[in-house]
């Protein structure tokens, strides 16, 4: 056993989760203070003893923000290529036990989804898909990138965790970033939740981001589905798993995003609710333990929440969504794997940025950035 997960099994959920809880307004006090902050500072910063101090936090964060990304916000998109999955999952609505009419876009159908995408005046696409490796595998991945790259500057994926000599093959074609969500780091109530399929195993999963650093991929991304266990206590092993992967894979960026569950066709409950205020405190907090990490918001999120959280720490939103394939222009009465709650079109949401002094970035950021 090496990477991530010899880390990992160093710490203990609930050990972590009292230490948390335990925090006060002098250690809340002690980490806003701080040069450089630690890990056990972002304990404090999440902890329910810091939200009294939620203004501050947040001034601190937009400060940091700017002085490190300017007044610039990166818009992105996601292109979903399929919801065939050989997985059960209790929270998505592409699961394998959900009665859906299953679909994976074929090359004329993706060209269509590629010029609605880009007359939005996209040059930044995410493709999404489920975790059906026979039906899209490396080949179909290797395939859709070659017809997509010549139509945008950058590329990301999120799709099943691959092998290391997967991510390699598929760099030649245009992949620039991944995104590896590890849903929950507490074991038991991953297996719950993800009782079939690939990707039941816990730790194939958790050294995903390993693959993908050694693989040599640009940006990699990070997250938790929040709403599946306690959040605080999620949220600290990401950070532990972010700052492990800065110093292993240091040539590599990284970003973060924060989906709360939403409804879904056959979804449950969340088991642990986040209020706005707290997802604002988390969004904050991680702003102060790492300057440098891209911070991104969906569409998961509403328009009014987004308009105002976006000073506060945020890099990278997107807009215009469709989570469904064929979404955009070949098929867009399909079942959506997700509600998403900001419906505005992109030039909207542009226009709001502009408005509030923002300039919208269609790519990912180049490397002047």
């Amino acid at each position: 056993m090496s990477g991530f997960q010899q880390l990992f099994d160093q710490y203990d959920w609930d050990e972590v989760k009292a230490g948390i809880y335990a925090k006060t307004a002098t250690d809340v006090e002690r980490a806003l203070s701080a040069r450089k902050r630690t890990l056990e500072d972002f304990k404090a910063l999440i902890s329910p003893a810091a939200m009294p101090y939620l203004e501050q936090m947040a001034q601190l964060s937009r400060q940091l923000t700017q002085q490190r990304f300017g007044n610039t916000m990166q818009l992105y998109i996601p292109l979903y290529l399929s919801n065939e999955c050989q997985n059960i999952c209790t929270y998505c609505g592409f699961s394998l036990d959900n009665k859906i009419t299953r679909k994976t876009l074929q090359k004329e159908e993706i060209l269509r989804e590629v010029e609605a995408i880009k007359a939005m005046g996209y040059e930044h696409v995410l493709l999404v898909t489920g975790e059906a490796n026979q039906t899209v595998g490396l080949d179909y991945f290797r395939e859709a990138l070659e017809l997509i790259r010549p139509h945008f500057a950058n590329i990301s994926m999120e799709v099943q965790p691959m092998d290391e000599a997967d991510y390699k093959a598929l760099i030649p074609y245009g992949l620039h970033s991944v995104l590896v969500y590890q849903e929950t780091y507490h074991r038991a109530d991953y297996k719950l939740h993800h009782p079939k399929g690939k990707k039941s195993n816990f730790n194939y999963r958790l050294d995903t981001p390993d693959r993908l650093g050694r693989a040599g991929i640009h940006k990699i991304g990070l997250g938790v589905l929040i709403g599946l266990e306690d959040w605080r206590t999620d949220s600290f092993f990401t950070a532990l798993h972010l700052q492990y992967l800065e110093k292993t894979y240091w040539q590599t960026r990284y970003s973060l995003s924060f989906p709360r569950l939403r409804p879904c066709s056959g979804g449950l409950p969340p088991k642990v609710n986040m209020n706005d205020r707290e997802l604002v405190q988390l969004i904050c907090a991680y702003r102060l333990l790492d300057q440098e990490v891209e911070l991104s918001l969906s569409t998961r999120e509403t328009a009014r929440f987004r308009d105002n959280v976006i000073k506060l720490g945020i890099t990278a939103l997107s807009a215009g969504s469709r989570t469904n394939p064929g979404g955009y222009a070949t098929d867009t009465g399909s079942l959506e794997q997700f509600e998403i709650s900001d419906e505005r079109s992109p030039a909207v949401i542009a226009g709001m940025l502009r408005s509030q002094g923002y300039e919208p970035v269609w790519k990912d950021w180049d490397e002047s950035f």
